[in-house]
Protein backbone atom coordinates (compact mmCIF):
# COMPACT_ATOMS: atom_id res chain seq x y z
CA UNK A 1 0.00 0.00 0.00
CA UNK A 2 1.49 3.29 -1.00
CA UNK A 3 1.52 6.02 1.52
CA UNK A 4 0.04 9.35 0.75
CA UNK A 5 1.93 12.01 -0.32
CA UNK A 6 2.83 14.61 1.90
CA UNK A 7 1.60 18.24 1.31
CA UNK A 8 4.25 20.63 -0.84
CA UNK A 9 1.77 23.79 -0.18
CA UNK A 10 -1.26 24.72 1.16
CA UNK A 11 -2.80 27.34 -1.00
CA UNK A 12 -4.76 29.95 0.97
CA UNK A 13 -7.47 32.23 0.13
CA UNK A 14 -9.69 34.85 1.94
CA UNK A 15 -12.95 35.55 0.83
CA UNK A 16 -15.60 38.26 0.95
CA UNK A 17 -18.38 38.75 -1.32
CA UNK A 18 -15.77 37.67 -4.39
CA UNK A 19 -18.23 34.60 -5.42
CA UNK A 20 -16.87 34.53 -8.84
CA UNK A 21 -13.32 35.41 -8.59
CA UNK A 22 -13.10 33.20 -5.75
CA UNK A 23 -14.43 30.59 -8.17
CA UNK A 24 -12.30 31.47 -11.27
CA UNK A 25 -8.86 31.66 -8.50
CA UNK A 26 -9.74 28.15 -7.48
CA UNK A 27 -10.52 26.74 -10.98
CA UNK A 28 -7.36 28.06 -12.46
CA UNK A 29 -5.09 26.61 -9.46
CA UNK A 30 -6.16 23.16 -10.75
CA UNK A 31 -6.01 23.99 -14.21
CA UNK A 32 -2.26 25.36 -14.02
CA UNK A 33 -0.61 23.31 -11.12
CA UNK A 34 0.44 19.86 -12.03
CA UNK A 35 3.92 18.85 -10.16
CA UNK A 36 2.79 19.57 -6.73
CA UNK A 37 0.49 17.83 -4.08
CA UNK A 38 -1.59 20.86 -2.98
CA UNK A 39 -4.50 21.57 -0.84
CA UNK A 40 -6.40 24.77 -0.93
CA UNK A 41 -7.64 26.28 2.39
CA UNK A 42 -10.70 29.00 1.88
CA UNK A 43 -11.79 31.14 4.54
CA UNK A 44 -14.96 33.09 4.29
CA UNK A 45 -15.36 36.43 5.88
CA UNK A 46 -19.49 36.45 6.17
CA UNK A 47 -19.93 36.80 2.42
CA UNK A 48 -23.45 37.34 1.33
CA UNK A 49 -23.45 36.61 -1.88
CA UNK A 50 -23.63 32.92 -2.12
CA UNK A 51 -19.77 33.08 -1.80
CA UNK A 52 -19.19 29.94 0.56
CA UNK A 53 -22.29 27.33 -0.72
CA UNK A 54 -20.26 28.09 -4.19
CA UNK A 55 -16.59 27.21 -2.89
CA UNK A 56 -18.42 24.14 -1.00
CA UNK A 57 -19.81 22.82 -4.67
CA UNK A 58 -16.40 23.47 -6.33
CA UNK A 59 -14.99 20.10 -7.93
CA UNK A 60 -11.34 21.05 -6.29
CA UNK A 61 -12.83 19.99 -2.46
CA UNK A 62 -11.34 23.15 -0.76
CA UNK A 63 -11.36 23.10 2.93
CA UNK A 64 -13.77 25.39 3.44
CA UNK A 65 -14.36 27.92 6.71
CA UNK A 66 -17.46 29.56 7.06
CA UNK A 67 -17.63 32.66 9.68
CA UNK A 68 -20.21 34.76 11.05
CA UNK A 69 -18.30 38.07 10.86
CA UNK A 70 -15.98 39.60 8.90
CA UNK A 71 -12.27 39.01 10.92
CA UNK A 72 -10.10 40.18 7.88
CA UNK A 73 -7.71 39.71 5.38
CA UNK A 74 -4.63 39.16 7.98
CA UNK A 75 -6.69 37.12 10.53
CA UNK A 76 -8.22 35.22 7.70
CA UNK A 77 -4.94 33.76 6.60
CA UNK A 78 -3.76 33.06 10.47
CA UNK A 79 -7.10 30.89 10.69
CA UNK A 80 -6.53 29.12 7.28
CA UNK A 81 -2.71 28.78 7.97
CA UNK A 82 -3.94 26.66 11.48
CA UNK A 83 -5.75 24.34 9.22
CA UNK A 84 -2.44 23.94 6.79
CA UNK A 85 -0.24 21.14 6.29
CA UNK A 86 2.31 21.68 3.34
CA UNK A 87 5.55 22.38 3.48
CA UNK A 88 4.89 26.01 1.96
CA UNK A 89 2.02 28.10 2.46
CA UNK A 90 0.83 30.24 -0.50
CA UNK A 91 -1.39 33.35 0.42
CA UNK A 92 -3.37 33.94 -2.75
CA UNK A 93 -6.12 36.66 -3.43
CA UNK A 94 -9.31 35.50 -4.47
CA UNK A 95 -9.17 37.85 -7.12
CA UNK A 96 -5.76 36.20 -9.17
CA UNK A 97 -5.85 33.62 -11.81
CA UNK A 98 -2.53 31.30 -11.53
CA UNK A 99 -1.08 31.26 -15.15
CA UNK A 100 1.36 29.44 -16.95
CA UNK A 101 2.36 27.05 -13.93
CA UNK A 102 2.50 29.94 -11.59
CA UNK A 103 2.67 27.93 -8.72
CA UNK A 104 4.71 25.01 -9.89
CA UNK A 105 7.16 27.67 -10.79
CA UNK A 106 7.00 29.67 -7.51
CA UNK A 107 7.79 26.38 -5.58
CA UNK A 108 10.60 25.11 -8.22
CA UNK A 109 11.73 29.10 -7.54
CA UNK A 110 11.47 28.56 -3.74
CA UNK A 111 13.40 25.39 -3.81
CA UNK A 112 16.47 26.60 -5.81
CA UNK A 113 16.50 29.99 -3.84
CA UNK A 114 15.77 28.81 -0.21
CA UNK A 115 17.87 31.57 1.62
CA UNK A 116 15.43 33.62 0.66
CA UNK A 117 12.16 32.54 2.66
CA UNK A 118 10.00 34.67 1.24
CA UNK A 119 9.18 34.22 -2.80
CA UNK A 120 6.40 36.35 -4.19
CA UNK A 121 5.65 36.46 -8.82
CA UNK A 122 4.89 38.85 -11.38
CA UNK A 123 1.23 40.50 -11.63
CA UNK A 124 -0.37 41.62 -14.46
CA UNK A 125 -4.03 42.93 -14.91
CA UNK A 126 -6.56 41.02 -16.99
CA UNK A 127 -5.44 42.86 -19.82
CA UNK A 128 -2.07 41.58 -20.01
CA UNK A 129 -0.61 44.75 -18.76
CA UNK A 130 1.81 45.02 -15.90
CA UNK A 131 0.10 45.31 -12.49
CA UNK A 132 3.45 46.58 -10.97
CA UNK A 133 1.56 45.83 -7.04
CA UNK A 134 3.85 42.40 -6.22
CA UNK A 135 6.35 43.80 -4.28
CA UNK A 136 7.35 47.01 -3.00
CA UNK A 137 10.50 49.09 -0.99
CA UNK A 138 9.72 49.68 2.45
CA UNK A 139 8.50 53.10 3.53
CA UNK A 140 10.87 55.59 4.44
CA UNK A 141 11.32 59.14 5.11
CA UNK A 142 12.00 59.58 1.18
CA UNK A 143 9.29 57.69 -0.23
CA UNK A 144 6.87 59.05 1.58
CA UNK A 145 7.90 62.96 0.61
CA UNK A 146 7.50 61.45 -2.80
CA UNK A 147 3.83 60.83 -2.52
CA UNK A 148 3.02 63.83 -0.74
CA UNK A 149 4.59 66.25 -3.17
CA UNK A 150 2.84 63.79 -5.84
CA UNK A 151 5.94 63.49 -7.47
CA UNK A 152 5.68 59.59 -7.46
CA UNK A 153 2.67 59.75 -9.28
CA UNK A 154 4.01 62.02 -11.99
CA UNK A 155 6.89 60.22 -12.84
CA UNK A 156 5.64 56.38 -12.19
CA UNK A 157 8.28 55.28 -13.95
CA UNK A 158 11.40 56.76 -12.43
CA UNK A 159 13.39 55.23 -9.67
CA UNK A 160 14.61 58.18 -7.89
CA UNK A 161 10.88 59.67 -7.87
CA UNK A 162 8.54 56.70 -7.11
CA UNK A 163 11.29 54.03 -5.21
CA UNK A 164 8.68 52.45 -3.15
CA UNK A 165 6.74 51.05 -6.12
CA UNK A 166 10.31 50.47 -8.11
CA UNK A 167 9.45 52.66 -10.73
CA UNK A 168 10.70 51.81 -13.97
CA UNK A 169 11.41 48.10 -13.41
CA UNK A 170 8.94 45.94 -15.21
CA UNK A 171 9.58 43.28 -13.21
CA UNK A 172 10.97 40.82 -15.37
CA UNK A 173 14.36 39.64 -13.73
CA UNK A 174 14.55 38.28 -10.38
CA UNK A 175 15.04 40.47 -7.72
CA UNK A 176 15.28 40.77 -3.46
CA UNK A 177 12.80 43.02 -2.42
CA UNK A 178 11.61 44.37 0.66
CA UNK A 179 7.60 43.56 1.07
CA UNK A 180 6.46 40.76 -1.00
CA UNK A 181 2.57 41.50 -1.97
CA UNK A 182 0.47 38.84 0.08
CA UNK A 183 -1.61 39.09 -3.13
CA UNK A 184 1.11 36.02 -4.22
CA UNK A 185 3.21 35.40 -1.40
CA UNK A 186 4.81 31.81 -0.39
CA UNK A 187 6.77 31.01 2.92
CA UNK A 188 7.79 27.85 4.52
CA UNK A 189 5.12 27.04 7.32
CA UNK A 190 7.88 26.77 9.95
CA UNK A 191 8.69 30.56 9.51
CA UNK A 192 5.00 31.64 9.18
CA UNK A 193 4.67 29.62 12.48
CA UNK A 194 7.95 30.67 13.93
CA UNK A 195 7.06 34.75 13.07
CA UNK A 196 3.19 34.22 14.52
CA UNK A 197 1.91 34.87 10.92
CA UNK A 198 0.46 38.06 10.49
CA UNK A 199 0.19 40.17 13.29
CA UNK A 200 -4.05 40.80 13.98
CA UNK A 201 -3.46 44.47 14.89
CA UNK A 202 -3.83 45.14 10.93
CA UNK A 203 -7.23 44.63 9.46
CA UNK A 204 -6.20 44.77 5.88
CA UNK A 205 -3.70 45.91 4.01
CA UNK A 206 -0.01 46.39 5.48
CA UNK A 207 0.05 43.01 7.33
CA UNK A 208 2.69 41.56 4.48
CA UNK A 209 4.48 44.66 4.88
CA UNK A 210 4.96 44.09 8.38
CA UNK A 211 5.07 40.45 7.71
CA UNK A 212 8.11 40.93 5.61
CA UNK A 213 10.16 43.44 7.71
CA UNK A 214 9.94 41.07 10.63
CA UNK A 215 11.29 38.25 8.77
CA UNK A 216 13.63 40.46 7.53
CA UNK A 217 15.18 40.52 11.13
CA UNK A 218 16.00 36.89 11.61
CA UNK A 219 17.59 36.77 7.84
CA UNK A 220 15.09 36.54 5.33
CA UNK A 221 15.66 38.00 2.09
CA UNK A 222 12.22 38.51 -0.34
CA UNK A 223 12.91 37.67 -3.45
CA UNK A 224 10.52 37.84 -6.80
CA UNK A 225 10.97 36.12 -9.56
CA UNK A 226 9.15 36.71 -13.47
CA UNK A 227 8.98 32.87 -14.37
CA UNK A 228 5.77 32.87 -11.85
CA UNK A 229 3.16 35.29 -13.60
CA UNK A 230 -0.46 35.29 -11.68
CA UNK A 231 -3.30 37.84 -13.28
CA UNK A 232 -4.32 40.24 -9.83
CA UNK A 233 -7.48 42.19 -10.85
CA UNK A 234 -6.96 43.97 -7.15
CA UNK A 235 -9.68 45.76 -5.24
CA UNK A 236 -12.57 43.07 -5.71
CA UNK A 237 -13.62 43.20 -2.05
CA UNK A 238 -12.93 46.77 -1.47
CA UNK A 239 -16.15 48.90 -3.03
CA UNK A 240 -14.97 52.60 -2.13
CA UNK A 241 -11.86 54.21 -2.74
CA UNK A 242 -12.08 56.65 0.06
CA UNK A 243 -12.94 53.52 2.06
CA UNK A 244 -9.71 51.83 0.86
CA UNK A 245 -7.37 54.66 1.27
CA UNK A 246 -8.39 54.62 4.71
CA UNK A 247 -7.36 51.74 5.99
CA UNK A 248 -4.30 51.72 3.58
CA UNK A 249 -3.29 55.35 5.27
CA UNK A 250 -3.95 53.29 8.61
CA UNK A 251 -1.81 50.26 7.69
CA UNK A 252 0.75 52.99 6.68
CA UNK A 253 0.78 54.69 9.80
CA UNK A 254 0.89 51.45 11.91
CA UNK A 255 4.15 50.55 10.09
CA UNK A 256 5.65 54.04 11.07
CA UNK A 257 5.04 53.43 14.00
CA UNK A 258 6.09 49.61 14.42
CA UNK A 259 9.36 49.41 11.95
CA UNK A 260 10.70 54.03 12.29
CA UNK A 261 13.28 54.56 14.60
CA UNK A 262 11.78 55.62 18.07
CA UNK A 263 12.37 59.69 17.71
CA UNK A 264 11.35 59.68 13.41
CA UNK A 265 8.03 58.35 14.41
CA UNK A 266 5.69 61.44 15.00
CA UNK A 267 7.20 63.32 11.93
CA UNK A 268 6.38 60.35 9.28
CA UNK A 269 3.04 60.30 10.83
CA UNK A 270 2.81 64.23 10.20
CA UNK A 271 4.17 63.70 7.33
CA UNK A 272 1.42 60.85 5.98
CA UNK A 273 -1.18 63.35 7.53
CA UNK A 274 -0.20 65.92 4.54
CA UNK A 275 -0.20 63.24 1.12
CA UNK A 276 -4.44 63.13 1.30
CA UNK A 277 -4.31 67.05 2.79
CA UNK A 278 -2.56 67.69 -0.33
CA UNK A 279 -4.37 65.61 -2.94
CA UNK A 280 -7.71 67.21 -1.78
CA UNK A 281 -6.38 70.82 -1.97
CA UNK A 282 -4.71 70.26 -5.82
CA UNK A 283 -7.82 68.22 -7.06
CA UNK A 284 -10.57 70.53 -5.38
CA UNK A 285 -8.12 73.34 -7.09
CA UNK A 286 -8.32 71.18 -11.02
CA UNK A 287 -12.25 70.50 -10.25
CA UNK A 288 -12.88 74.75 -9.47
CA UNK A 289 -10.59 75.04 -12.65
CA UNK A 290 -12.08 72.21 -15.23
CA UNK A 291 -14.87 71.55 -13.87
CA UNK A 292 -14.11 67.75 -15.23
CA UNK A 293 -15.87 64.79 -13.68
CA UNK A 294 -12.86 63.21 -12.71
CA UNK A 295 -11.27 66.15 -11.42
CA UNK A 296 -14.28 66.45 -8.50
CA UNK A 297 -14.65 63.05 -8.01
CA UNK A 298 -10.90 62.75 -7.05
CA UNK A 299 -11.63 65.85 -5.10
CA UNK A 300 -14.65 64.31 -3.38
CA UNK A 301 -12.59 60.92 -2.26
CA UNK A 302 -9.79 62.84 -0.92
CA UNK A 303 -11.96 64.92 1.02
CA UNK A 304 -13.62 61.73 2.63
CA UNK A 305 -10.12 60.48 3.52
CA UNK A 306 -9.44 64.13 5.32
CA UNK A 307 -12.69 64.32 7.25
CA UNK A 308 -11.98 60.56 8.11
CA UNK A 309 -8.30 61.27 9.90
CA UNK A 310 -9.22 60.56 13.70
CA UNK A 311 -9.42 57.02 11.75
CA UNK A 312 -6.03 56.38 10.21
CA UNK A 313 -3.67 59.14 11.44
CA UNK A 314 -2.23 57.08 14.25
CA UNK A 315 -2.62 53.42 13.03
CA UNK A 316 -4.39 50.42 14.03
CA UNK A 317 -5.04 50.22 17.72
CA UNK A 318 -3.66 47.46 19.26
CA UNK A 319 -6.97 44.95 20.16
CA UNK A 320 -7.34 44.47 24.14
CA UNK A 321 -7.54 41.31 25.68
CA UNK A 322 -11.48 42.08 25.29
CA UNK A 323 -11.23 42.96 21.73
CA UNK A 324 -8.88 40.24 21.10
CA UNK A 325 -11.81 37.60 22.45
CA UNK A 326 -14.24 39.45 20.34
CA UNK A 327 -11.96 38.56 16.77
CA UNK A 328 -12.01 35.38 17.98
CA UNK A 329 -13.91 33.60 14.92
CA UNK A 330 -17.28 32.27 15.18
CA UNK A 331 -17.01 29.29 12.57
CA UNK A 332 -20.40 28.12 11.41
CA UNK A 333 -18.47 25.39 9.75
CA UNK A 334 -15.55 23.54 8.38
CA UNK A 335 -16.06 21.50 5.36
CA UNK A 336 -13.33 19.31 4.51
CA UNK A 337 -12.10 18.99 1.11
CA UNK A 338 -9.03 16.82 0.20
CA UNK A 339 -5.53 17.47 -1.23
CA UNK A 340 -4.69 17.03 -5.14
Amino acid sequence: MTAPRSIDVSILIVSFNTREFTLAAISSIVRETHDLAYEIIVVDNASTDGSADAIAAHPARPKLIRLNDNIGFGRGNNLAAEHATGRYVLLLNPDTVVTDRAIDRLVAFARANPRALIWGGRTLFADGSLNPASCWQRITPWNLAMRVTGLAALFLRSALFNPEAFGGWPRDTVREVDIVSGCFLMIPRAVWQALGGFDPTFFMYGEEADLCLRARRIGARPTVTPEATIIHHGGASEKTRAGKMTKLLAAKSTLIARHWPRGTVVFGQILLMMWPLTRWLVWEALARIKHGARAREAASTWRAVWAARDDWRSGYSEPSLTEAEHFRPVIDAVHMGGAT
